[in-house]
């Protein structure tokens, strides 16, 4: 399992990295570059295996961007994206086992997105549409659990008995996995790019121990992230076609 999730990373990596010299190769060229920062909320679980039922825990995402376009092939414009991010994981319980207790568990991260992006429609005046899709790597901060309801807060009727989780850092400090999303920007040739997007995060790396001595079997973050972003531009490919 473990050879297979860093096969698929490092297939997505290299991906992400070959895609800009690679794309220089044909089509219309660019040099553009641009930076800036984006802001938005994570809505976020973890997949446990045995399950823990859950609901939706949300915790906000922030961070600087900086994006590199280097082609336009035919309708389609090239760029890679790399991002530092802090951004808040973890899961919320949905505790009905009759005692009242509530539970989740706030993991914090530094992100590192490495992303490839194909937008369609205007550079730098009006609207384009993208997707975004590429490898993400993650370094725990810390986490804070929180326990609330009836005092005293009792987990030991749990209805599947799955209580490893309380009270418990993680085995594993490094988080990595793959981010795919779509969004929107609208262009100023003098006020810069202003982003609206949504992503998924599926990770593949497990925050337990998953190995045969390890209570589970899986214990991967995921999240459904929106987001607004705003970028400037520092280099401009000098073309007077470009709209």
């Amino acid at each position: 399992m473990w050879n297979s999730k860093r096969t698929l990373f490092s297939v997505l990596f290299t991906a992400a990295l070959a895609a800009l010299p690679a794309s220089a190769q044909v089509g219309d060229a660019r040099s553009d570059l641009a930076v800036g920062f984006s802001a938005g909320v994570n809505m976020s679980s973890v997949s446990f295996k045995p399950t823990i039922k859950q609901g939706t825990l949300n915790g906000p995402s922030f961070g600087a961007t900086v994006r590199y376009t280097c082609e336009k092939y035919f309708t389609c414009i090239a760029a890679i994206q790399l991002e530092c991010n802090y951004s808040q994981l973890g899961w919320k319980e949905d505790i009905d086992d009759g005692s009242g207790n509530q539970y989740n568990c706030q993991l914090n991260y530094v992100q590192l997105p490495l992303l490839c992006r194909l937008g369609w429609g205007r550079e730098r005046n009006g609207a384009q549409g993208y997707i975004l899709l590429g490898p993400q790597a993650g370094f725990y901060l810390g986490k804070t659990e929180n326990y609330g309801g009836q005092e005293p807060w009792d987990p030991s009727n749990r209805p599947n008995n799955v209580t490893y989780q309380y009270g418990r850092d993680l085995d594993n400090t490094f988080d990595y996995g793959i981010a795919l999303g779509a969004g929107m920007q609208v262009s100023h040739k003098n006020l810069g790019h202003f982003l609206v997007e949504a992503r998924y995060y599926y990770g593949l790396a497990d925050i337990f121990d998953s190995s045969k001595k390890g209570f589970f079997g899986r214990s991967a973050n995921s999240a459904i992230q929106v987001k607004v972003g705003y970028l400037f531009d520092i280099l401009k490919t000098k073309n007077n076609s470009i709209k």
